[in-house]
């Protein structure tokens, strides 16, 4: 199969075939330098790729309260001169796990990044974010729009969340009426920690989460997420938030950004097709791929072709 990328300009909408996949996730990666960054409320984990003084990818994982291990294929980019880095958020993964609440706000997660900059010297950067992580890297190009922020990548990104819900409604109609059934009651009852209510999730995430099964990764054998700041952030369901990220919306914003932009997603995505082709109207110049046969989980479903889409844009749309 073959990415399809949609290029909005001002004046019109073109459609060419991005690169198959090449060998660059195939490729080695560099030999990477870990480290603990210290950043508003405590220290994170932090992985650096390569060296050089191209623009540096800063990975930005989902979650909230995610982890990293899982996007080490990203480093695979870290050639010519270009660094990658990959980072756990405080909280979760790898770094430590403080249990103040007052700390799980969106503009502390955006802080990490400056944090992660000043320490590795890091004077350009690509902010590259998938699912929660592209909320932070959208907030991070917004918030600090001359800050050497050079281009952003959205992967699966959740950028509005009236938009997010509208999407999950869309595809629980989609869903058995079996399935359909428990997510209801549960919304009705607000019990989500049924066996039903699982079953359903289960359901909903193989047709929309990850539609390849993952064979154990070496490197998350002893990460693990934290159930506590997704739930604090967005609630214990997936399909309706009722934690501090319920009322969050920035696609009235999406028209400030002036650096180049790539929206990437799934063809089976959370994050539908027709939303991101929304939102890359909305961004001057941006571009969206689309990866056949994906789901959310675009670095489990299709690394390689995650990897060449975004080496093609960087190639292409970043000095």
């Amino acid at each position: 199969m073959r990415i399809t990328r949609f290029v909005a300009t001002a004046s019109l909408a073109a459609c060419t075939h991005a690169p198959a996949a090449t060998t660059t996730a195939a490729a080695s990666p560099p030999a990477a330098r870990d480290t603990m960054v210290t950043v508003p409320g405590g220290r994170i984990f932090v992985r650096a790729y390569g060296t050089g003084d191209a623009p540096a990818i800063v990975a930005i994982h989902g979650g909230p309260g995610g982890t990293s291990c899982r996007m080490t294929p990203l480093a695979a980019l870290a050639r010519d001169g270009r660094r990658v880095i990959l980072y756990d958020q405080l909280g979760s993964g790898r770094s430590e796990r403080p249990t103040d609440t007052t700390l799980w706000r969106l503009p502390r997660f955006v802080q990490e990044i400056d944090s992660i900059r000043a320490a590795l010297g890091l004077r350009k950067v690509v902010v590259a974010g998938f699912s929660w992580g592209g909320t932070v890297a959208l907030e991070y190009a917004l918030e600090r729009p001359r800050h050497g922020v050079r281009a952003v990548v959205l992967g699966s990104p959740l950028l509005s969340t009236p938009r997010w819900q509208a999407d999950a409604d869309t595809l629980v109609m989609g869903l058995p009426p079996a399935v359909r059934r428990a997510i209801a009651v549960a919304d009705s009852t607000g019990d989500y920690d049924t066996p039903a209510f699982a079953a359903a999730m289960d359901s909903f995430a193989v047709r929309h989460g990850a539609r390849t099964r993952a064979a154990p990764a070496p490197e998350c054998a002893t990460v693990t997420s934290n159930r506590t700041i997704y739930r604090h952030m967005w609630g214990p369901s997936e399909f309706r938030s009722t934690g501090t990220l319920r009322t969050y919306d920035r696609e009235p914003r999406l028209g400030e950004l002036r650096v180049p932009v790539l929206l990437l997603g799934g063809e089976f995505d959370e994050a539908r097709p027709p939303t991101l082709a929304r939102f890359r109207r909305q961004i001057p110049g941006a571009e969206l791929v689309v990866i056949p046969g994906a789901a959310h989980a675009l670095l489990r479903d299709a690394p390689d072709r995650v990897t060449a889409a975004i080496a093609d844009f960087l190639a292409r749309r970043v000095r």
